[in-house]
């Protein structure tokens, strides 16, 4: 179980490696190519919508042929696709490296996550998929430090690395042995499943936080960057920010395994209204850096109990653990990609107060919907 433990966070990692180094690039990229807050928004929002088309392939690669190829397949074109990233020089190939790696990465995490979470005691989930998260934040954690590098030593040689280093898990996938399905599953299967209330919610819990995160991961570094914090700094805001998330969903783990998922779903929910409401206003670079980690840290705290409360749900409709994931993928990729589009989108239109305190709205009317669902069920 160990082995597998330690797999599935290096999947996760690698993966989140790249698509957090785009942070602390963003402003880079927006001055060189002259994108402004709406094309930036659309190289932040490629890589989800990658994910969003790979997510049910992904499932029904997992749920009919096994975990492991899918594994496979996509931490190698992972490794491509980061390699070619390195070495564009023009928007639309940006974009299009973002893409493909984002479908690539709905592979990896569909196959990674359902195969740790087929082998873990049910009374262990929580905890195993907090310390599978906890590693995905280190990912995203080491991340913008990793685009920090880039921007002083060149991102050919710096996504080269990580290429490498998606290869080198791939191998280690490829000798880990895995099991077949044993009644594989249609995606007949899924669509009957999508229509369970507790798997609505689940999806929703994994949407949310996505929408929150694309909001910031275009807003914050750009406004960080007008403040005067210049690659380094922002990719160092995010490395705090990161660290403690790490904790903390060791943690949520613990929690959502003894208390239920829903109590530190319902905490997430009020700190992130809070959270949203104060983010706009900030005109001090250090203020708004320690306001960035109070965001990252409320908005990741659904995660955690959000996929074990999808996970108890798949098990209950004896659901493919393959699909379960790739409906994770599913909400996590319009949350992410709409929160980068549509929130850069907004604010160049209006100003960054409109799509934060559009989020906080959101938020508190879950909490109200969340509170009448536990009041009747």
């Amino acid at each position: 179980m160990r082995r597998l433990l330690y797999l599935t966070g290096a999947i996760v990692l690698v993966d989140t490696l790249f698509f957090a180094a785009l942070t602390p690039l963003l402003p880079h990229y927006a001055h060189m190519l002259g994108l402004g807050k709406a094309g930036a928004g659309v190289l932040a929002a490629a890589y989800p919508a990658g994910a969003l088309v790979g997510s049910i392939p992904s499932g029904v690669v997992a749920a009919r042929i096994g975990v492991k190829p899918t594994v496979l397949v996509g931490m190698t074109v992972v490794a491509v696709t980061t390699a070619i990233f390195g070495v564009a020089n023009a928007p639309w190939e940006l974009d299009l490296a973002r893409f493909c790696q984002g479908i690539a990465s709905a592979f990896s995490w569909t196959g990674a996550l359902a195969w740790l979470v087929a082998a873990a005691p049910p009374g262990r989930r929580g905890r195993l998929i907090g310390q599978a998260f906890a590693a995905a934040i280190g990912g995203a954690l080491l991340g913008p430090v990793l685009g920090g590098v880039a921007s002083v030593a060149g991102t050919g040689w710096t996504f080269g690395v990580v290429a490498a280093a998606s290869l080198a898990v791939a191998a280690w996938a490829a000798a880990t042995p895995a099991l077949r399905p044993e009644r594989p599953q249609g995606p007949r299967t899924l669509l009957h499943a999508v229509a369970d209330v507790r798997i609505a919610w689940g999806v929703w819990f994994v949407v949310l936080p996505a929408l929150c995160f694309g909001t910031l991961a275009v807003l914050a570094p750009l406004r960080l960057a007008a403040l005067g914090f210049g690659s380094v700094a922002i990719g160092a805001t995010w490395l705090v920010a990161g660290a403690l998330g790490t904790l903390n969903n060791v943690g949520l783990g613990r929690v959502a395994d003894r208390f239920g998922p829903l109590a530190p779903i319902r905490a997430a929910l009020v700190a992130t209204t809070l959270v949203a409401l104060v983010l706009p206003w900030p005109d001090r670079r250090f203020a708004l850096a320690a306001l960035i980690v109070v965001a990252s840290l409320a908005f990741g705290t659904f995660y955690t109990p959000g996929m074990t409360l999808l996970t108890h749900a798949a098990e209950a409709r004896s659901l493919d653990y393959g699909y379960a994931f790739a409906l994770i993928n599913l909400a996590w990729a319009p949350g992410q990609a709409g929160g980068s589009a549509l929130g850069g989108a907004v604010a160049a239109k209006t100003s960054d107060a409109v799509p934060y305190l559009g989020l906080a709205a959101i938020s508190a009317l879950t909490f109200a919907a969340l509170w009448r669902f536990g009041s009747s069920s």
